[in-house]
């Protein structure tokens, strides 16, 4: 048999991808291979082919528990012997597989780095004939991918160790020329054949928007798009305060990250590949090496830590060839998000490698030029004129158009009903009220733009008040009959009377909202005014936070710079390198822990 009769025969394809011919040849041939295409190239079709054709056995070192279970199911599918040996197994399963692979009955077996050096596997080496190692996602091996795993070093060791070395298959879909070179230096590659393919996409639109308000952005664009697509967060508790709010407004969705039970993720995953869930919510736990062609979204709710990370998650759209829509909404706050995950390392060059890999993201996001040209030459790909389908250099705005203008359309549709704009200023304050009595901060229970779709549909009982965008059933048994009461007054000319409870020092702490990332001072600020200004006191600001900072100790400007003291310092006062066009500096950033001193220290006039 030969390559392309297995590609037709077992996968079912009739001719093959670009590249795809010239790496397996490669292989057949006995020469080692590192193979950088784009996700949707065919990769996997790369080490799988050939797997077919050589004599023994193909190991596939894969990263990812679901990976590994989605290639397999598909590969016995179509008749492959297959396997996969990892954590999910238990030790009698373990023990059958290998069983198996050591009476010859697979002919590719994916396993974890992490169990390549255990007696079983290198028994099973030492007894099997190993044709073959693939590597794949081979960025993981290099310091310098985006998802670098230690435990792929130890393919060195496991290859150093085999009675004979067999031909070595490298394939990623990320990787810049800096780490393609580790890759080949570090797998000690054997005068192999290095095929990109090229980076670009021409189906994909991309696109950087800065929404103030991310979840009705997400809702506005779901609403005019009803298809399948995933929403990338970048914490598990964002994703799953995103799923709910989807669930709650009526929208087929799904959650999925690493905090969730096995069962919970297969099931998403599961249900998402065939189409009976629309949306995944998910960390960038979820992705790598999922096979669905019809994925017209990917939607970045917060900014990925670096390029790498972002071309390869948003490159699971439009996997088929068709049109499909990549956006990232970008806020000032990702970028705090990202600077407090990336210096939770204890290594300082893994820290400041991280943080210039984050400086590259954050000028994608930030860019006027074409924003695939970005990517590209990122890549280390030459460029030439603009590509006239990205946010930067096309008129177009993607499928939906641009939330802004949606929201616009919106407000100015108002006039065409016989509602006064004090109603809509009505609601607000109620929304406020509710906030103080709910010890909530306001913006998490109604975005201005639900509060127009509640005006123009002017609800008056509880079935209505649900065809309101935002509104879903937890949201109406909370809230829901508190707008209906003040709508029904305001219907029969009575006046909604809300007092104002004094604020206390106290209540400040309570009302605050504190979060769980490193914060600049400006920011710490802004929290503290949302409830200052709620009960009509005077606001605070960075510069005045910082003056009760330094009079309490928690800072020292001796030098010309902030700096915590230790006293700051214990009280979560961390400080971050920053380099500007005004030279370098260091800003200090407050942990939850800080925000809540800040708090207390505030004066309240």
């Amino acid at each position: 048999m030969n390559p392309l009769s297995i590609l037709s025969g077992t996968f079912g394809y009739d001719s093959f991808r670009t590249g795809q011919s010239e790496l397996i040849d490669a292989i057949l041939k006995g020469q080692d291979v590192c193979g950088i295409m784009p996700t949707g190239a065919g990769k996997s079709l790369c080490f799988q082919v050939p797997a077919m054709l050589l004599q023994g056995i193909t190991l596939v070192v894969s990263p990812l528990i679901s990976l590994m279970r989605d290639q397999v199911l598909a590969l016995v599918a179509n008749g492959v012997p297959a396997a996969f040996i990892n954590s999910s197994l238990t030790d009698s399963q373990i023990a059958k597989a290998m069983f198996n692979a050591r009476s010859g009955l697979y002919k590719i077996i994916y396993i974890a780095p992490e169990r390549l050096l255990t007696p079983s596997v290198r028994a099973l080496a030492a007894y099997q004939d190993i044709s073959m190692i693939a590597v794949d996602e081979a960025h993981c091996i290099s310091q310098w991918g985006q998802d670098f795993r230690p435990a792929y070093l130890d393919i060195v060791e496991f290859l150093a160790n085999l009675p004979q070395r067999p031909v070595v298959g490298a394939f990623t879909a990320t990787a810049t020329p800096r780490v393609c070179n580790d890759i080949v230096r570090i797998l000690t590659l054997r005068s192999p054949l290095t095929l990109t393919t090229g980076f670009d996409r021409p189906n994909l639109f991309f696109d950087v928007r800065f929404p103030k308000d991310k979840y009705a952005a997400l809702e506005a664009y779901l609403r005019e798009n009803d298809t399948s697509g995933i929403v990338y967060c970048s914490t598990r508790k964002e994703v799953d305060r995103v799923t709910e709010n989807l669930i709650e407004d009526g929208y087929n969705a799904a959650a999925y990250h690493a905090g969730l039970s096995a069962e919970s993720r297969i099931a998403a995953q599961d249900g998402f590949l065939h189409d009976k869930i629309k949306v995944i919510v998910a960390t960038n736990a979820f992705g790598m090496g999922i096979d669905k062609s019809n994925v017209r979204f990917v939607i970045h709710y917060n900014m990925p830590q670096n390029v790498e990370a972002y071309y390869q998650e948003a490159g699971r759209a439009g996997r088929d060839g068709l049109p499909a829509d990549c956006l990232l909404f970008f806020a000032r706050k990702d970028i705090n998000t990202a600077v407090y995950l990336i210096t939770q390392s204890d290594n300082y060059e893994e820290v400041r490698r991280n943080r210039r890999l984050l400086d590259k993201m954050e000028q994608y996001c930030t860019t006027k030029s074409c924003l695939r040209n970005y990517m590209l030459e990122y890549f280390g790909e030459k460029t030439g004129n603009k590509c006239e389908n990205c946010g930067n250099c096309s008129s177009k705005t993607s499928v939906t158009g641009d939330v802004h203008n949606i929201q616009k359309i919106s407000r100015n549709s108002m006039q065409k009903y016989a509602f006064s704009s004090q109603l809509f200023e009505k609601l607000k304050a109620l929304r406020l009220e509710i906030s103080k009595q709910e010890k909530m901060p306001a913006f998490t229970i109604f975005s201005d733009a639900t509060l127009v779709d509640m005006c123009q549909k002017h609800p008056t009982t509880p079935d209505e008040l649900l065809d309101v965008s935002g509104i879903g059933q937890i949201k109406l048994q909370r809230y829901g009959e508190r707008f209906l009461d003040v709508l029904r007054k305001e219907e029969k000319g009575e006046k909604n009377k809300i007092s104002i409870t004094t604020l206390t020092p106290q209540l400040l702490m309570q009302e605050v909202f504190t979060e769980d990332v490193l914060l600049p001072i400006s920011r710490v600020a802004d929290n503290i005014n949302a409830i200052l200004l709620k009960y009509g006191k005077a606001k605070t600001s960075g510069m005045a936070l910082n003056k009760l900072l330094l009079e309490n100790s928690y800072l020292d400007d001796t030098t010309g710079t902030k700096l915590p003291t230790q006293l700051g310092t214990t009280a979560g006062i961390a400080t971050v390198h920053r380099e500007s066009s005004r030279g370098a500096y260091e800003q200090c950033l407050f942990n939850a822990k800080a925000q809540r001193l800040c708090i207390s220290l505030v004066k309240i006039k």
